[in-house]
């Protein structure tokens, strides 16, 4: 079964972790050109910042400090989408000692780059939206307990006071979680998202605060639970909207090669439906489409280019603040360990660029899109 959620921010916070504090800003890598502005490239302003996970090809600090110099050329947000380290805090680490060992040197160099960041502290799995983190299943605990909990609130707190991104997510693809995940699953992401949020507000950050859903799960495209097959019909978001609302933003992971042939069948209203007529303010913070013809994904670099032109189009309809792509580069799935997750091979060709940055067709169209003046709301 195909499932959507699948990303690989495990990945790469397990290479971070493992460089054990290395200083990312004072890594060597080649120089990359700024990329030229893509002829004919629009002229209309774009109300929505750019910008990609910090995922790399391959497990190397070296390699992800090369990616990021040259995607950060043509973006201006950079995305963490992580899992908390519920090992380290269940073992009495404190919050403040783990950020300052792996985060602080990978932030000073992303805000070096001029880089928004956007954080999300995944509460449940993201590799299953059934089951609880890895790690709290690993220690026979839950996130139900009130205990756990407070676990969570004094890390994004901590990640908060000492890191300072701008936007910070406290759940993700809520509407996956509450069709997959066991009630007490999904009741226990209502209450830590609410209850962290309350507690930053009274803090003082000035951080936006986020919850995600998947749109094409909303839309019933994927069938229950987000698997791909015959679709359930459109659900909406609306339960979304009820059970989060200190959400200033809404978050969407979207990956409509699931769902779609090609680019254009996607509905004109594909995220404005959502909303339900809310203005409330959209970033897409996860998502893409593969270049790859791998599985039951039936696509080429040609299609994954047009995908750009009409996303932009979804994008524009609803003023969004911003389009995050889960990966700048291929996967290079023979330099990860194995065994590597049996999904993995249908989003490893989400990048603009192959796994050597080498790039693809999309890139131009990327380009194109990086282009047009950017004029946030």
């Amino acid at each position: 079964m195909i499932r959507v959620e699948v990303r690989w921010t495990a990945v790469a916070a397990a290479w971070l972790l493992a460089a054990g504090g290395v200083d990312v800003s004072r890594a060597q890598s080649a120089p990359a050109p700024a990329p030229a502005p893509a002829l004919g490239a629009a002229t209309a302003p774009r109300s929505w910042g750019l910008g990609f996970a910090i995922n790399p090809p391959r497990p190397s600090v070296r390699v992800a400090v090369q990616g990021i110099d040259r995607w950060s050329r043509r973006a201006e947000y950079a995305a963490l989408h992580e899992a908390v380290p519920w090992r380290e805090l269940l073992a009495g680490t404190a919050p403040q000692a783990i950020i300052a060992r792996d985060k602080v040197k990978l932030f000073e160099y992303l805000r070096g780059k001029g880089l928004r960041i956007y954080f999300m502290a995944d509460a449940t799995d993201g590799l299953s939206r059934a089951e609880e983190a890895p790690q709290l299943r690993a220690a026979g605990r839950s996130l139900a307990e009130p205990a756990v909990q407070r676990l969570y609130r004094d890390y994004v707190l901590a990640v908060a006071r000492e890191l300072r991104p701008e936007i910070i997510g406290l759940a993700a693809e809520t509407n996956l979680v509450r069709t997959a995940a066991p009630a007490r699953v999904y009741a226990a992401v209502v209450q830590v998202a609410n209850d962290t949020a309350a507690a930053l507000r009274a803090a003082g950050s000035p951080a936006i605060l986020l919850a995600s859903v998947q749109v094409e799960s909303a839309w019933g495209v994927l069938g229950n639970g987000g698997r791909t097959g015959p679709g359930t019909g459109y659900a909406g978001i609306e339960r979304d909207f009820a059970d989060f609302p200190f959400a200033q933003w809404l978050g969407l992971s979207s990956y409509p090669y699931f769902a779609f042939s090609q680019p254009e069948d996607i509905p004109d209203d594909y995220y404005r439906r959502l909303l339900g007529g809310r203005e409330r303010p959209v970033m897409v913070v996860e998502g893409g489409w593969s270049s790859a013809a791998v599985g039951p994904v039936r696509s080429s670099p040609q299609l994954q280019a047009r995908y750009f032109a009409r996303q932009a189009r979804l994008l524009d309809d609803i003023g969004a603040r911003g389009l995050l792509q889960l990966l700048f580069a291929d996967l290079d799935l023979r330099a990860f360990p194995k065994p590597q997750p049996v999904l993995l091979p249908l989003f490893a060709g989400i990048g603009v660029v192959d796994s050597r940055f080498r790039p693809k067709p999309a890139l131009v169209d990327w380009d194109a899109l990086h282009a047009r003046p950017y004029a946030p709301r």
